[in-house]
């Protein structure tokens, strides 16, 4: 029997995985519902509040398309389905999957066909991300208190502690953007598309400011990325 990322076991598995995610949502909308309306809150601040929410879910849809769109050439789209809708981000999963295949000596431009390399890319992507489940609940009230003793000392420098774990997260992943830069111009799209990336979102912070478009703070990040990877599709048959 050959192996196929897009069986229908593995799709049967993603859809049941998916119905859990949306069944506990569905779950506590309603107990949050009713909590609202148990402790006084007006029915029309709920629905408002729930339209918000649901809006606001827009703009990360759209990231997690994206990756499911961009990890699906080559892993199919049940286990790419399953990661992004419940706790994956493609600023890991990516990544993950990349260096696994690279110690593997495999290419990553075509779906896989090694049941091997399918597993161990999955077991690589499920472990990585267990510290990212199981430190929160032990740190995060730590964190989040000296944080807060910083901001009240010095909210200057506060806010400087925060943007400076940001940029922190954001260089980790600097590696992948020149690993390539010795061989030739076609090392250097990754840098091109990361150049485009930051001034699409440099104009978005200046319609923010300038022309008050504060809507468009939801949805900065996803137009950034869907406008840097539509640049990354049109440069790249033109260098490579």
């Amino acid at each position: 029997m050959n192996f196929s990322t897009n069986s229908s076991f593995l799709y049967g598995l993603a859809v049941c995985v998916i119905v859990f995610v949306l069944a506990q949502s569905v779950y506590f909308l309603i107990r949050s519902y009713r909590r609202g309306k148990a402790i006084g809150m007006e029915t029309a601040v709920l629905k408002k509040t729930i339209v918000s929410t649901a809006v606001f879910t827009i703009a990360p849809a759209i990231s997690i398309l994206l990756g499911v769109v961009t990890l699906s050439k080559f892993l199919g789209i049940p286990l790419p389905w399953i990661r992004m809708s419940v706790i994956g981000a493609i600023t890991y999963e990516l990544p993950a999957a990349t260096s696994t295949a690279n110690a593997l000596g495999i290419s990553l431009s075509e779906t896989i066909t090694d049941p091997k390399v399918y597993s161990a890319i999955a077991w690589v992507m499920t472990l990585g991300i267990l510290p990212s489940i199981v430190l929160p609940p032990i740190l995060m009230k730590r964190i989040q208190g000296g944080v807060i003793k910083i901001k009240n000392k010095d909210s200057k420098w506060g806010d400087i502690f925060m943007t400076a774990m940001f940029l922190g997260m954001i260089s980790a992943f600097l590696g992948m953007v020149f690993a390539d830069v010795r061989k030739g111009l076609a090392g250097f799209i990754p840098i091109f598309v990361l150049l485009v990336s930051a001034l699409i979102m440099c104009i978005c912070g200046l319609l923010i400011k300038k022309c008050n478009m504060k809507w468009l703070e939801t949805y900065a990040l996803s137009i950034s990325m869907v406008g840097a990877m539509v640049f990354a599709v049109l440069i790249t048959p033109l260098i490579v």
